[in-house]
């Protein structure tokens, strides 16, 4: 459904990346993380869904509520997907158009 080497580029940047489908969505599991400087925890496992879903584009999921330097707004929590329970924020990013590693990327730089 992704293109290979986008998957490939995740599987690079976070070992132990794995496709979860559920619901006919598709999502990439991506174990401990590392969050941004100054973030609490510093690592931190997540959830990359890469299509539309609750308003956005693409949403990143995460095992737990980080913490940064500025507030944001968790407007999802507790989250049943692939039988664990996981936290979002509001933030919207760019075109559809971008990488799978963009993507994460993109939704990261709110913790900055």
């Amino acid at each position: 459904m992704y293109p290979q080497d986008q998957v490939d580029e995740l599987k690079g940047l976070y070992s132990g990346l794995r496709l979860i489908e559920e619901a006919g969505v598709h999502y990439f599991l991506m174990p401990n993380v590392l969050t941004p400087k100054g973030c609490v925890p510093d690592k931190v496992d997540a959830l990359l869904c890469p299509s539309a879903r609750d308003g956005y584009a693409s949403r990143l999921f995460f095992a737990k509520q980080v913490a940064g330097p500025r507030p944001l707004n968790w407007n999802a929590n507790g989250v049943r997907i692939g039988e664990r329970n996981w936290h979002a924020y509001s933030w919207k990013i760019g075109a559809s158009a971008q990488r799978l590693a963009q993507m994460v990327s993109s939704h990261l730089s709110a913790l900055v």
